[in-house]
């Protein structure tokens, strides 16, 4: 992984719970690691939930002012050049579609500067509403484009039907990934799948812990 990972995609697709995992990954791996929860729309599911799963692991949070609050007032700053000064792996979690991708575009300027340090990563689920065909997931990933100020790097397949999901859910979603990703002219960086399923070890495939679960499950 680069030094900077960006997370963007629609509400629901999983774009926090890859944000999480990766940070775990990396901190796993003795790697000092800070996550961004860059997310001022969504109130639920978001990454400022785990400020004690990221204290056990040393990772350093920075959430939205009043972020797991009832005054959920959109404002959020963070000192890129300082966490990038101390070497730091740094996981930005942007909230869902272009209005979340707004916040993004704030530290469009400050982010290029170090464009050969960062990828920026689409999720994508095709059992999604609205997100559903490679048309409306491009379109999306465009809108987020314009409104961040940034392109995209590549994809990361997270489709899931939450509990109910199959192994052969997530392998009869390979089709809508590599349909998007050469219409895009982007890599798939991983398909994720739960690692409590039970599948067979596949190239580009990548297990993962289901940290967010809907409220009822909790």
């Amino acid at each position: 992984m680069k030094k900077i990972t960006v997370i963007t995609g629609h509400y629901g697709v999983g774009k926090t719970n890859i944000s999480v995992n990766l940070a775990v990954k990396l901190a796993d791996e003795g790697k000092r690691v800070t996550v961004v929860d860059l997310d001022i729309v969504n109130p639920y599911f978001r990454t400022a939930d785990f400020s004690e799963l990221f204290k056990d692991r040393k990772i350093e949070l920075i959430k939205p002012m009043y972020a797991n609050s009832n005054l959920d007032i959109p404002a959020i700053s963070f000192d890129l050049e300082r966490i990038v000064s101390e070497n730091k792996y740094i996981i930005i979690d942007v909230g869902g579609d272009d209005a979340g991708a707004i916040a993004l575009g704030r530290y469009a300027e400050a982010l290029s500067r170090y464009q050969s340090d960062l990828d920026m990563y689409y999720v994508i689920n095709c059992y999604r509403y609205l997100t559903r065909t490679s048309e409306e997931a491009l379109e999306l990933m465009k809108e987020i484009e314009t409104a961040s100020r940034m392109k995209h790097t590549g994809i990361i397949n997270n489709s899931n039907l939450g509990n109910e999901t199959t192994a052969e859910d997530i392998k009869a979603s390979r089709v809508f990934a590599d349909e998007i990703a050469e219409k895009s002219n982007l890599p798939i960086i991983f398909h994720s799948f739960n690692e409590k399923i039970g599948i067979e070890s596949m190239d580009g495939f990548l297990g993962v812990e289901v940290f967010v679960k809907p409220l009822w499950e909790q």
